[in-house]
């Protein structure tokens, strides 16, 4: 596959992320606010997070013609800082609550409508994590494997919800939940320090990493 053709995959994949992630981050607002939960609401506002993701992608890879080498590498950078950036916004949040959640006591409530979200989202991205993850590798792009780690701990966050959500619903084991979303924030800070790290610029013309 020609060069144009991945990056043309990679703005696909990039815009059906968007476009889901908006679609999911209304469906969870809306669950969280009609059962009072505030790890649907969190997770609604976590898709949104994601969505940048997807939009810094879409930025990278529009075409722009007469651009140079140089120019390209350092539009790279900076998609790649930007994407690093999301991650410690997302973990310094999903911290946030988590630990709001077990010093408080505030379980989220149960919610049918909200385990399908999860559950959906839960199916959905492995699948396209797997497809940016190869175009970000044929591509040798730090920016489109960031973002597919994005996906991947978007997935994570799904399960943890689902699990969370689930184990309240059936068994009113309400920790779960906070106590998986220290576990994600955690994953979430490294894969930002690691995405920074592998983004910052280099002597070579093309993208680092």
């Amino acid at each position: 596959m020609t060069a144009a053709s991945l990056q043309k995959r990679a703005l696909v994949l990039a815009y059906l992320t968007v476009g889901y992630n908006v679609l999911e981050a209304a469906l969870s607002l809306l669950a969280g606010a009609l059962a009072g939960s505030i790890a649907l609401i969190g997770f609604g506002l976590d898709s949104l997070v994601e969505s940048l993701s997807g939009a810094v992608i879409i930025w990278r890879f529009t075409p722009r013609p007469g651009r140079t080498p140089e120019q390209e590498a350092a539009a790279e950078h900076r998609a790649a800082r930007l994407i690093g950036i999301t991650f410690f916004v997302l973990g310094a949040y999903v911290l946030y609550e988590s630990a709001s959640k077990l010093y408080f006591h505030d379980p989220p409530s149960p919610t049918l409508f909200g385990l399908i979200i999860a559950g959906v989202s839960v199916v959905l991205m492995p699948a396209l994590f797997l497809y940016k993850y190869r175009t970000g590798q044929a591509l040798g792009s730090v920016s489109v494997l960031a973002d597919s780690k994005q996906t991947l701990a978007c997935a994570f966050l799904s399960l943890a919800l689902l699990v969370g959500l689930g184990l309240n619903y059936w068994f009113g084991l309400w920790q779960a939940d906070p106590a998986m979303g220290l576990v994600v924030a955690v994953y979430l800070f490294r894969e930002g320090y690691e995405t920074l790290k592998a983004g910052k610029p280099c002597s070579c013309c093309g993208p680092c990493g």
